[in-house]
């Protein structure tokens, strides 16, 4: 096991050691599984109070889809590179008809034809302040690819997080869509095609397995673990801490979960992340008056609610841990 392995298990036991003997954290527990209960999918949450181990979970073992806050192992994987010099954030990549994918963002819509020429750091903050799904394949590619983002969690010691496919694989299994064309045969428009052509029977039967499908997973725990990490400058060196954290504060999506309860003057560094029955948000809250900083991560999976109604879940159980580690910011 290697030293930042064993590090994390010995904190993950101390934090299981606090929770057990600390009576509010168990009435946080409470409150978290009472909201939980509100949606009809299930929920999983990690928070953990970062200048004292204390934690509280929900499910936070279980694997769920990670959808869109996969971009946050992403963005390590990427920044690792460019510290080490293998890439730079000034280096200029040129869009392809091919680099235009479905989902979520706006280089599909904006850029219709070839041309388009991005710096890593546009593509990098694209796929983080927006989500957009071209720049975040675009970004992946040049990390190295789902399995250098896999394998740099489990260097970090982080083994409940797992990058396997690309958005646009992502979202065609999700949808249902066999076989998607070899790279120099894509064209924007041609995935509204294959999925127009998808029968409904088959779309359900596909995001069922959705659900069940182990890629591109992470518990709970290990979301909130690799936070920790960010912060704590265990994944990366300050400069790009600092970058990272800076652009998932200025992140335009997700109003309305994490930070849906919150005083707008409260700093969220997030993520979030949704596809069909799944409703995330994961980031690091600064508490005021000095009472810390919060990491937090939120799954909602198998939900038939609407995307509103699971985000109100997700505020109020962001509160309710708010307000806990506010009001009791001691060790």
């Amino acid at each position: 096991m290697s030293k930042s392995a064993i590090v994390g298990l010995a904190f993950v036991i101390a934090a299981r050691t606090l929770a057990a003997q600390d009576p509010g954290l168990q009435r946080l527990e409470r409150e978290l599984a009472r909201i939980a209960a509100l949606t009809d999918g299930k929920v999983g949450l990690a928070a953990l109070h970062l200048e004292t181990g204390r934690a509280a979970y929900l499910n936070p073992d279980e694997p769920f889809p990670m959808a869109s806050t996969y971009k946050v192992p992403i963005a390590v994987e990427l920044l690792t590179r460019v510290e080490r010099g293998e890439v730079g954030l000034d280096t200029l990549i040129e869009l392809r008809p091919q680099d235009l994918h479905p989902g979520s963002g706006t280089l599909t819509e904006l850029f219709d034809d070839p041309g388009v020429i991005l710096s890593l750091r546009n593509l990098l903050e694209l796929m983080l302040l927006i989500s957009d799904n071209s720049a975040t394949d675009i970004v992946l590619r040049v990390a190295g690819g789902p399995q250098a983002v896999t394998e740099r969690m489990r260097r970090l010691g982080i083994d409940g997080i797992r990058v396997d496919r690309p958005t646009i694989q992502l979202i065609a299994d999700w949808i249902g869509i066999d076989k998607l064309p070899p790279e120099p045969e894509w064209t924007p428009s041609l995935f509204g095609e294959l999925a127009r052509g998808v029968p409904d029977s088959v779309r359900a039967a596909a995001a069922r397995r959705f659900d069940q499908d182990p890629r591109d997973t992470a518990t709970p725990r290990a979301m909130t673990s690799l936070l920790a990490k960010i912060w704590r400058g265990e994944a990366l060196g300050d400069s790009a801490t600092a970058l990272l954290l800076d652009i998932m504060r200025r992140s335009t999506t997700g109003a309305g979960r994490i930070k849906g309860m919150l005083h707008p003057d409260v700093i969220v560094s997030h993520k979030t992340g949704t596809i069909g029955g799944t409703t995330n948000d994961v980031g690091i809250i600064t508490l005021p008056d000095g009472a810390g900083h919060v990491a937090l991560s939120v799954f909602i999976k198998g939900s038939t609610l609407t995307v509103e109604q699971r985000e109100r879940v997700i505020a109020h159980l962001a509160r309710a841990v708010y307000d806990y580690f506010r009001f009791n910011p001691g060790g």
